[in-house]
């Protein structure tokens, strides 16, 4: 388990590969933002956005997706204030929302006065299917990013609307597996690094009908094609930088969690919509060696707002934090004993980087100011 040079992301992380200097993909997708020229990359949105109203026959100009988080809130004000476009906004309901998700989904659209359609999941299939992917896979939250991508470009076909705009693609902004050169097509969404190229099928069985999937399923690329619609990433178009995204959504109303951090957190307004996502980031702890505090002082590394020895500090004080917070919550809408939430999480633990002393499981590998071959 090595640690990159610059921020204290470990190549643990699926697709992450350290180059000759120690670099992870995130950092190396950095310095290449730094020579990018933005102004010609919005002229090329303004042309697409030309182009949208120009043979758009919808009532709608783009569907954006948003949750009521800081960067969908931006996403959508881009759209609908920057280039005037007529917005309708889709978003998947969040089955146990937080109060800060609900306030926050409502006065953004508020704010920027522009149409929501909220696609709420079957509760009985959705549980069905996040209980099955905790289980075999460790990644309850599969079944959400599946309807997320689906359900959006679904509703973009019912309604006829031509352009999809999404935020940042997660393999370049974060650092990922499934490519490493940033480019503003993202009609192939569905095959990113949170769906494995799995799809809803691969859960499916005897008590669940395709009829109750509908939502969970991407559109074949050729109706995509026929369709005309074009699906885009703003984060190729724009100098993405989430923390600028929320100071800009702040002002506008947006409310980050009341308490403070969640546990193993380092900042406040991260993800805050709903309840069950903090255990299935905090499994990536138990696969790969990191969760939550690594990810976010990583981005405040690549946005020169954090050094890399404060960022040690950090993760090594709140890494070992159990999401505690939220476990009873997510125990009850799965139906799960903590007994088995316990049996199938040392299912998952990755024996290469975890060890037993005294009978409690420890973290071999942690990152150090002092740059060494596991560290």
């Amino acid at each position: 388990m090595n640690f990159c040079t610059r921020c204290v992301m470990p190549d643990t992380k699926p697709g992450v590969v350290l180059d000759e200097r120690g670099l992870c993909n995130a950092c190396r997708s950095q310095e290449f933002k730094q020579n990018i020229n933005w102004k010609h990359r919005r002229q090329a949105l303004e042309k697409i956005v030309a182009d949208v109203k120009t043979r758009s026959e919808s009532l709608y100009d783009c569907v954006v997706p948003v949750s009521g988080g800081k960067n969908s809130w931006y996403q959508a004000w881009v759209m609908a204030k920057e280039f005037d476009m007529k917005v309708l906004c889709v978003c998947l309901g969040a089955h146990l929302p937080t109060t800060e998700g609900i306030h926050n989904l409502n006065q953004m659209i508020k704010d920027l006065n522009i149409d929501l359609i909220k696609v709420t999941l079957k509760p009985s299939v959705y549980k069905k299917i996040r209980r099955r992917c905790f289980v075999r896979q460790g990644e309850p939250n599969w079944a959400e990013h599946c309807a997320v991508f689906s359900s959006v470009v679904n509703v973009a076909q019912i309604y006829g609307v031509q352009l999809i705009v999404w935020g940042e693609d997660i393999a370049i902004e974060f650092g990922g597996a499934q490519h490493q050169k940033s480019t503003a097509d993202a009609i192939d969404i569905n095959h990113n690094d949170l769906l494995k190229d799995k799809d809803i099928h691969d859960w499916l069985e005897n008590d669940i009908s395709e009829r109750d999937v509908f939502f969970y399923k991407y559109p074949d690329y050729e109706s995509l094609s026929t369709s005309g619609i074009k699906s885009i990433y703003l984060g190729h178009f724009d100098n993405w930088d989430g923390r600028e995204h929320y100071n800009f959504v702040q002002k506008r109303g947006f409310h980050s969690r009341k308490g403070g951090p969640l546990s193993g957190n380092y900042i406040d307004y991260d993800n805050i919509d709903e309840k069950l996502c903090e255990i299935n980031i905090w499994m990536k702890y138990i696969k790969f060696g990191f969760w939550r505090a690594t990810d976010q002082c990583c981005y405040d590394i690549w946005n020169g707002r954090l050094d890399r020895n404060e960022a040690v500090d950090i993760v090594n004080r709140l890494q070992d934090e159990f999401p505690k917070e939220y476990l009873d919550d997510f125990l009850r809408f799965h139906d799960l004993t903590e007994k088995e939430f316990w049996q199938t999480v040392e299912k998952f633990r990755n024996k290469e980087i975890w060890q037993k002393l005294s009978g409690k499981w420890q973290l071999q590998y942690r990152p150090s100011k002092h740059l060494t071959s596991s560290g």
